[in-house]
C-alpha cells in the first residue's frame, strides 16, 4: 500500500485528536478532561477509532484479544455507544458529557471512508473528540495532542507524531488549549502550527 499523503488531508477544524505512543498512556483521561470542561459550552461527539492494519481475523497485539479486531472481515463498522455505566473508553466518554459516542472499527485502507460516514451523523457546531493515531493520515484536526510517556513508540504513532501540535508526558491538557466559537463553527487556536507545537 502506498503511503498516505498528509498534504491532501481533509481539514476538520472542530476536532481534537488524541493519540499516544503506547497503551495505557492517558488518552481517555485527556478526552474526559476536555469533555467535562466544555460539554456545557458545546455539543460534543466522541469517537474512538480502532484501526486494523494486520492480518484479517487476527488480534493486532498478537494475543487472544478482545474480539474487536476479529469481528469484522473488511471495510469498517461504526457502532454508537449507548451505555455510560461501564469501564470501556467509549462508555467513559459518554458519561463525561458527550451527546453521542461512536466506536469505529476500520481496516487501514478504509480509514477515510469510515470517518466520512461518522461525519454524516455529526451536526454543525459540534465539537469532536477523537481517540486515534491513524486518522491523522487522512484528516487534519483543529488540534492534535500526542501522549508520549511510554518507553517505546508503536508504528501508528511513529507515522504521525511529527504532526502533533502538542506532545504531553502527563495526561493533563494545558488550560490555554480551549475551543472557541466562530462564525465558521467550533475551532481551536488560529495560531500557526509552529507557534503552537511544544512539548509539555
Amino acid at each position: 500500500m502506498s503511503q498516505m499523503v498528509f498534504t491532501k488531508s481533509i481539514e476538520i477544524p472542530n476536532m481534537i485528536q488524541i493519540g499516544s505512543t503506547g497503551r495505557n498512556s492517558g488518552k481517555t483521561m485527556i478526552a474526559k478532561q476536555l469533555i467535562t470542561e466544555n460539554h456545557q459550552r458545546f455539543a460534543i461527539y466522541g469517537l474512538k477509532i480502532i484501526t486494523i492494519s494486520g492480518a484479517r481475523g487476527k488480534c493486532q497485539r498478537g494475543e487472544a484479544g478482545c474480539g474487536i479486531c476479529t469481528s469484522i472481515d473488511e471495510g469498517y463498522e461504526l457502532i454508537e455507544e449507548s451505555n455510560s455505566g461501564g469501564a470501556k473508553d467509549t462508555m467513559q466518554l459518554l458519561k463525561a458529557g458527550c451527546k453521542k459516542v461512536y466506536l469505529l472499527k476500520v481496516f487501514h485502507d478504509h480509514l477515510l471512508e469510515g470517518f466520512l460516514t461518522f461525519l454524516q451523523f455529526v451536526p454543525r457546531d459540534t465539537l469532536i473528540v477523537c481517540e486515534s493515531n491513524s486518522i491523522r493520515e487522512v484528516v487534519k484536526p483543529g488540534l492534535f495532542v500526542m501522549m508520549n510517556n511510554q518507553k517505546s513508540i508503536k508504528k501508528s504513532a511513529a507515522k504521525v507524531i511529527g504532526f502533533a501540535d502538542i506532545i504531553l508526558e502527563n495526561p493533563k491538557l494545558p488550560n490555554r488549549f480551549k475551543p472557541i466559537n466562530t462564525t465558521n463553527g467550533v475551532r481551536f487556536s488560529r495560531k500557526k502550527k509552529e507557534d503552537r507545537r511544544e512539548k509539555v
